[in-house]
């Protein structure tokens, strides 16, 4: 008896599993597919490059493996996919961005004091024409620096400083690739210059060569601004981490000053003791992790050919707007007539024929550097055309070498100046521009020195 009923126990307990396992098998027959209809979601966005061995134990009706097999062929599936799986970031889904290096920076301007002459052309504004291809480029008419001796006419700024920012665009500037604008649209430019005065020792100041020579000639009338005038060139550059600045050779000296008040900046509130000034973790106000240079440091860009044109008086010394003698220079917009009236009267040497380089005659290497810019032609080329010509001969085709290349750029800048609508708006494009790039890096040298950050 006690026989029979544990066999009708253990017969009913069979029945029982019997039962359920009959109901699992049905709703597991129905369940894959909602499962397979989101896996096929999944793989439209990625089927280009997803491996179809990843779905094929997937699919329904196939045959079950013995159970090793299963947890071998499950180890292999596994690795699959593991490699798959970068390839399936790279749908146009999902693909990041590709990250573009940052272009090289340039900025660089001209006073708008008197006019623009060959000298400023030739030796700045016709290289930032080349320049504006390879780099992101920041050109401003620097209206600050105008007023450096203190005696100027506010009439003529104004009108000059419109003048000077037409030339740029009619020498060739593209506002579509330059951002032209006017150095006193951008406060960041005075205010920076009085943080790095702070930084400046005076003494590097008196050094410098312009203002020896023109204190000299000024006496106790000389302003401050004279003196502190390379400051606020070193505050123009540095405001826009630019890489490479343009300059004339007399500018060298300047451009070194800039290098080292950048450097005095960065050692006395970069690296760690900027760290310093913040939350672990939190940036400086342009968005970057402090730390490090606060301020980049330029490097200097001289033209081979050009970087100083001389004055037609005085083959030693530079052309300049400063010079009281208007026949010294050739303006950007003279006139043929007064083009050839100055080139006529311009100072030469009783030497036959012409030659570059020679030290006894600095009036033959400056005419014929003149010609060769305004021609284009190579040094070699222009002695081969006039090298044996006598000063008579050379005079009438220098002088159409200069007409024929400054006519061009005549006639655009008329252009721009019967329309003063377009040359504001690419002035106030320009300025927009420059001050989201200046107010970041003025941001960072006030964190950096320690002042509250503007709400």
């Amino acid at each position: 008896r006690r026989r029979m009923h544990r066999a009708a126990v253990s017969l009913a307990r069979h029945s029982l599993v019997a039962v359920p396992s009959a109901r699992n098998t049905m709703a597991m027959a129905r369940a894959p597919l909602a499962p397979l209809a989101a896996k096929k979601s999944v793989v439209a966005v990625s089927s280009a490059t997803t491996s179809p061995l990843r779905f094929g134990a997937a699919m329904p009706g196939a045959p079950r493996a013995a159970p090793g097999t299963q947890r071998r062929a499950f180890a292999h599936r596994s690795a699959i996919v593991a490699r798959a799986s970068p390839a399936t970031t790279e749908t146009p889904a999902e693909t990041a961005a590709p990250k573009t290096e940052r272009r090289k920076r340039v900025l660089s301007g001209v006073q708008p004091t008197g006019s623009i002459h060959l000298g400023n052309y030739f030796g700045a504004i016709k290289n930032w024409v080349g320049m504006q291809e390879d780099f992101d480029a920041f050109y401003c008419v620097v209206d600050l620096h105008a007023i450096t001796p203190g005696n100027h006419d506010p009439k003529a700024l104004k009108l000059s400083t419109r003048s000077s920012a037409a030339i740029y665009l009619a020498a060739g500037l593209d506002p579509e690739k330059s951002n032209v604008f006017v150095q006193s649209h951008v406060k960041a430019h005075s205010e920076l210059c009085w943080l790095l005065n702070c930084a400046t020792p005076i003494g590097w100041l008196e050094k410098m060569i312009q203002f020896k020579e023109k204190a000299r000639k000024a006496g106790e009338d000389v302003s401050v601004g004279l003196l502190d005038y390379p400051v606020l060139m070193a505050a123009d550059i540095l405001l826009y981490n630019a890489d490479v600045v343009p300059v004339g050779e007399d500018q060298r000296q300047h451009l070194e000053l800039t290098r080292d008040i950048a450097g005095r900046v960065n050692n006395l509130y970069g690296g760690n003791k900027w760290k310093k000034m913040g939350e672990k973790g939190t940036k400086a106000p342009s968005g970057r992790f402090r730390g490090g240079e606060i301020l980049r440091v330029p490097d200097a860009y001289i033209p081979e050919a050009g970087a100083r044109v001389m004055s037609l008086t005085d083959g030693t010394a530079k052309m300049s707007k400063s010079n009281p003698a208007e026949g010294s220079r050739i303006n950007v917009l003279d006139t043929p007539d007064e083009i050839a009236k100055k080139i006529k009267r311009c100072k030469t040497d009783t030497f036959e024929g012409l030659e570059f380089d020679n030290p006894e005659r600095p009036e033959s290497t400056n005419l014929l550097t003149m010609y060769q810019l305004c021609t284009g032609m190579s040094r070699e080329e222009t002695l081969a055309a006039c090298g044996a010509m006598r000063w008579g001969e050379f005079k009438p085709a220098l002088t159409e070498a200069v007409i024929d290349h400054l006519s061009p750029i005549q006639s655009r800048y008329n252009e721009i100046m019967d329309e003063p609508g377009y040359l504001d708006g690419v002035l106030a494009r320009g300025a927009d521009a420059a001050n989201e790039v200046a107010e970041k890096t003025v941001a960072d040298v006030r964190d950096a020195m320690g002042f509250l950050e503007r709400a």
